[in-house]
């Protein structure tokens, strides 16, 4: 499995470059880009899809969702588009890339804060100003899901100004939650699913309210050489097994 979704970023990869030079998917193989934030949940849901569609393959690719737009854009041979935030797939949906009508809502998030282990947890987002907390993990706003709904409620709280000087920037989320994780940073802000992984190298301080849900869309990206596959794997995300595997890596109903 390890290799296999390493031989599939890597193919990806080439693809941002040389878009549209890649074979043709083989016949049962779906290649489906999600969010970082998946990525655990994803892996253990794929042998129940797999035995329910014999001969079906499920190939991940696991980044930041605009990242994962922009591969597609580039042409990137994918099925199935899971973003982390509806602004990934809005986008997606704006430039074409998405088969009409196939896009849904299939999970939601919380955002939380988390403390490295051994620092004491701030008891509000105001205590982030205090000097017991130099540096703030998050993921870069311009790019990143979780990071646009951090900054977005930092904003909301009046506490944006003060505390970018002290931000250090993820790639993606689970970046976010390495830099905590590793104590390069006091205090970060991340999905609590991601929280969850790591329970054991941080602590969930609270969980930081959102002006919108944090709902988690998909849908068929247009062209795909297995569109029925593809199609039979967003039902499959709704499906009672599916959602309880989700729920045991802490996402919540849509």
């Amino acid at each position: 499995m390890l290799l296999r979704n390493a031989l599939t970023r890597l193919s990806f990869l080439l693809l941002s470059s040389l878009a549209g030079l890649a074979p043709a998917a083989q016949a049962g193989e779906l290649t489906v880009s999600a969010a970082s934030s998946l990525s655990n949940a994803f892996k253990e849901l794929a042998p129940g899809f797999e035995e329910q569609q014999p001969g079906s393959k499920l190939l991940f690719n696991f980044a930041a969702s605009d990242a994962l737009l922009a591969q597609i854009a580039k042409g990137a041979p994918v099925d199935v588009f899971a973003a982390a935030d509806q602004i990934s797939m809005d986008r997606a949906q704006a430039q074409g890339l998405l088969a009409p009508g196939s896009r849904r809502n299939f999970t939601r998030n919380q955002l939380v804060l988390i403390s490295a282990a051994g620092v004491t947890p701030p008891k509000s987002l105001a205590d982030l100003q205090t000097p017991a907390f130099s540096l703030l993990a998050l993921g870069r706003p311009e790019g990143v899901p979780a990071g646009r709904y951090a900054k977005s409620a930092l904003e909301a709280a009046g506490l944006w100004t003060a505390l970018a000087p002290k931000a250090v920037y993820a790639q993606n989320v689970r970046q976010a939650l390495d830099y905590v994780a590793r104590r390069e940073a006091e205090a970060g802000i991340v999905y609590a699913t991601d929280a969850a992984q790591a329970a054991d190298k941080v602590k969930t301080a609270f969980s930081i309210p959102t002006a919108e849900p944090i709902l988690y869309p998909a849908a068929i990206v247009s062209g795909s050489a297995n569109a029925k596959l593809a199609g039979q794997f967003l039902s499959y995300l709704q499906s009672p097994g599916a959602q309880a595997v989700l729920a045991r890596h802490g996402f919540l109903a849509p």
